[in-house]
């Protein structure tokens, strides 16, 4: 273990001295003493009187950006470690030993807040620590089923260090508001300033499916938040492992027999790592000391009440919003990817490498980012090389500025970088070396706090030894700038201890993502439907149907994870399309109104339309035209995704259930084969209920169901619905769904593309236009009949799922034996022969003469066309089964796995 140099001035020695405050380190569990970790210095809480202040987490010292980088990564192995098997760790025992003594050599030597000696001793120490993070950062693992969690507002950043090193799904625990997130799970942090916490992830079920949760907070004292966490973890959904890692643990044994108790009490594994583990002897009159103490200490002169600093001391203040270098930024309150994408840290810091290097205030600091200076304030004069600049962001947003400031360091090599947070816990400041906080300013709060209004702090940036040349300071995403900027707020209060500077805005990502609506997405108007669907339009998805089909059927890819290739339709092909939407509108009108009015009757008249992308998205809007246009109502209308084997996209419902009453919503799709959505949508309804509480009724409404699998439709015939057709070019111009992991993150919606340059063939409004001119013919017998229909669910026709059965002897009958390549009703053969590489169609023999599009593909691909008597349904479409392993077609064809 490494040792902390005797030459070296401990922070914490001055409440040792004064106040008796022991620290020691147990080496046998230790990577690194206690004291090369944290220093002490006291607090104004009567809770308790002493604080731990870590050296490498930059909350209250401003440190170098790769040392707290460094100390993350180097958790983050000991949880990778703590998580493997026995066999897999000796070499991650090696790389660890070997990280934590570099690290604790460079905690060793000079890394203060000044120029760190001479240009060559100072580009050889950031070469070090640049070292040292990339050992860190090699081989980087994907831990599936397993979730970090990080408390705030210290440990935001370091639980997103460790989260980016296993390759998790991220989220911390917050004080802000809620912003419409149902609160997950709260807890309570007895020690501190601020107490309460909540989780709010829009995200619910990758934290309640999760097996096991990584706890990550800056040090253990006693646990007891711990013990609170993983109560209410436990309690709303058990996961089989917890473990805790920190930075340092200086938990007594009694403390610890309390968490092991917790696991034997739950019947669940909890496990700790730490960098450090010690103890820490408090005197039993600490508090009424420290407050004698600190009574007989004038406060430094740079300790002052939140206000307005005179304009005579105000140095340089300019606003850097860039807003427009990246998109706007989610905050990990609401759960987030572990690695997020590295150009939006490096896009920023070039922005601000350009801010530092400018001499004019009027001109532009960089593309698409705009300059103010502020009255009260002198010429930005520019920054001159060897400088030091310190990166200040706010309380929870920690992680992204922090690799902003890494960054900046690399493309400034000559100026010394450090990084801070502004904090809301009340430190006592002192400035003396010995003592981790000299000096303090004071500002009112900026943001939305839960637990209101109040004064912030930044320290150890005030001082004569710790002032800054310029001080960049990142906000919060979406704070508002009169928080940031008016009278006694962050800026105005360092700004009046340091010469330049910089405040730096961004956008801030909703919690849930904004829905897609035409013209840009999708050819249908914005009135008509809203899209919970991420837009994929720029990513190549499409393969030919034969390699898709073959990664389908062997297990090698869901069908959802790319995309059959689009083609504009033949004029032949769509002249039978024009040929079918004449011959049935008027049919499809009925159904929409005898769809609709049953919807009214069950939901009454505020139903939310959720249309199962994209085959509902058509009736789902005609639907809609039909309320307005004969009952004068406006019903909300939104698509989704739904995937077999995946269900329905957990986002966008928490979205709608964010948004209005799950009781109120009602789901719509276009037609039913055998019902495999139905049951995929009770499956994703239940699993949403288990995880976030929201209990959506698992009621179908479609257009036609031949299948006999739902109770609310429009008819059960088996005829052409004419949006089945022409795939996107009738269904606003929008592909069908994917779920790709590769695009699609966390909090993300399932996605979709849109094919504008398919806008010449396109049909969808032509199709709504066809269908609505035909309500009012259809309007009188809809309303009659549905006077007399049943007002609740459990009064309409049965569900008996004969078409699943006819699939099932189809499937045995043709010796395929796999259900999923057999495909019911004119729809779903169309999409076969659409889509997929058909084997067979089979048909009715009287059910020809509607069948005139179906007969027309089939001949184009050479798919042999049966006639089968008795058929359940019009047609069926057999998918080709010889890429299924195990399977044996009716031509005496063995598969093989491909």
């Amino acid at each position: 273990m490494n040792t902390l140099p005797t030459n070296m001035p401990w922070s914490g020695a001055y409440i040792r001295d004064a106040l008796g405050v022991e620290i020691a380190t147990d080496t046998a569990r230790s990577l690194l003493p206690v004291e090369a970790l944290v220093g002490l210095a006291l607090r104004h809480n009567p809770k308790r009187a002493h604080l731990l202040v870590s050296r490498v987490l930059a909350k209250h010292v401003p440190t170098e950006p790769g040392i707290v980088i460094a100390a993350g990564q180097l958790l983050g192995f000991l949880v990778r470690r703590e998580l493997q098997q026995p066999a897999d760790t000796d070499a991650l025992g090696a790389l660890i030993e070997e990280a934590a003594d570099q690290l604790g050599k460079l905690l060793a030597s000079d890394g203060g807040n000044g120029p760190a000696g001479e240009r060559q001793d100072r580009q050889r120490r950031q070469a070090a620590v640049a070292a040292l993070c990339d050992l860190l950062a090699a081989e980087l693992p994907e831990l599936p089923g397993t979730v970090t969690l990080g408390y705030a507002e210290t440990a935001t950043g370091l639980g997103q260090l460790v989260a980016e090193h296993l390759g998790t799904y991220y989220l911390h625990s917050t004080r802000q508001e809620s912003h419409g997130v149902a609160p997950y799970g709260a807890f309570e942090e007895a020690h501190s300033h601020a107490t309460s916490h909540q989780l709010l992830p829009t995200s619910r079920a990758a934290l309640a499916l999760a097996e096991t949760v990584v706890l990550v907070d800056d040090e253990l004292s006693t646990g007891a938040t711990i013990i609170n966490t993983i109560r209410e973890l436990h309690a709303t959904a058990p996961h089989r492992r917890y473990v805790v890692a920190s930075l340092v643990d200086l938990r007594t044994a009694a403390d610890r027999d309390r968490l092991a108790g917790l696991a034997h009490d739950l019947g669940t594994h909890i496990s700790s790592v730490a960098l450090a583990q010690g103890s820490i002897e408090l005197p039993a009159n600490l508090a009424a000391d420290a407050a004698t103490l600190l009574a007989t200490l004038p406060p430094p002169e740079s300790e002052a009440a939140p206000g307005n600093a005179p304009e005579s001391v105000l140095g340089t203040l300019e606003h850097l919003n860039l807003g427009g270098i990246v998109a706007p930024i989610r905050s990990a309150r609401f759960g987030v990817a572990g690695r997020p994408d590295p150009e939006v840290a490096q896009r920023i810091a070039n922005a601000l490498d350009a801010a530092l290097s400018t001499t004019e205030t009027s001109s532009s600091t960089a593309a698409n980012s705009s300059t103010e200076t502020h009255p009260g304030t002198q010429p930005n004069p520019g920054t001159q090389p060897g400088r030091s600049i310190l990166v200040l962001a706010t309380e929870e947003f920690m992680a992204l500025p922090l690799t902003v400031a890494a960054r900046l360091q690399q493309l400034r090599p000559d100026d010394t970088i450090r990084y801070s947070t502004s904090t809301r816990s009340p430190i006592a400041a002192v400035d003396t070396p010995g003592y981790a906080i000299r000096s303090a300013v004071a500002f009112a709060s900026a943001g939305d706090s839960a637990d209101g209004q109040g004064p912030r702090f930044a320290y150890n940036l005030s001082h004569p030894e710790g002032r800054f040349d310029t001080v960049l300071i990142m906000a919060e995403p979406g704070t508002a700038e009169a928080g940031l900027l008016s009278p006694g707020t962050i800026t105005n209060a360092v700004a009046a201890v340091s010469g330049d500077v910089r405040l730096v805005t961004l956008d801030a990502q909703e919690p849930f993502p904004t829905p897609l609506t035409g013209p840009a997405f999708g050819s249908y108007l914005a009135a008509d439907v809203q899209w919970l669907l991420k837009d994929l339009s720029f990513a190549k998805l499409e393969a030919p149907k034969e390699e898709r089909e073959a990664a389908i059927q062997s297990g090698k890819a869901s069908y959802a994870e790319s995309l059959p290739q689009e083609y504009e339709p033949s004029a032949d092909y769509s002249a039978l399309y024009q040929s079918a939407l004449e011959a049935n509108a008027a049919r499809i009108a009925h159904a929409v109104g005898t769809l609709t009015e049953q919807v009214l009757r069950l939901r009454g008249t505020t139903p939310v339309l959720v249309s199962l992308a994209r085959a509902g998205t058509p009736v789902g809007i005609l639907m809609k035209k039909w309320a307005r246009e004969i009952h004068g109502l406006d019903l909300p209308h939104y698509a989704l995704s739904i995937v077999r084997g995946l269900g329905i996209d957990q986002t966008a419902l928490g979205y709608l259930a964010s948004r209005h009453r799950p009781e109120d919503i009602m789901f719509v799709d276009g037609w039913t084969g055998k019902g495999a959505i139905a049951r995929e949508l009770a499956d994703a309804v239940e699993l949403f209920r288990s995880t976030d509480g929201a209990d959506f009724r698992p009621d179908l409404a479609v257009l036609a169901d031949p299948g006999h699998s739902v109770r609310i439709f429009g008819t059960r015939e088996d005829y052409l619905v004419p949006s089945a057709c022409l795939n996107s070019t009738v269904s606003g111009l929008v592909s069908r769904t994917v779920f790709n992991k590769a695009l699609i993150r966390p909090g993300d919606f399932h996605g979709a593309k849109f094919y504008s340059e398919l806008a010449g063939s396109d049909v969808s409004r032509d199709f709504l236009a066809a269908i609505t001119r035909q309500f009012g013919t259809v309007r009188e017998e809809v309303l009659e009949a549905a006077g007399n229909a049943p007002s609740t669910v459990a009064e309409l026709p049965e569900a008996d799922w004969s078409g699943w059965a006819a699939v099932e002897e189809i499937s045995a009958s043709f010796g395929i034996n796999n259900v999923n390549l057999v495909k019911p009703g004119v729809g779903e053969t169309t999409r076969v022969l659409l889509r997929r590489v058909p084997w067979k169609v089979l048909v009715r023999p009287e059910a020809v003469p509607e069948l005139a599009h179906v007969l027309h593909l089939a001949e184009q691909r050479g798919v042999e066309v049966q006639g089968v008597p008795g058929l359940a349904y019009s047609c069926v479409g057999l998918i080709h089964p010889l890429h299924t392993p195990g399977a044996t077609g009716a031509d005496g064809k063995a598969v093989v796995d491909v």
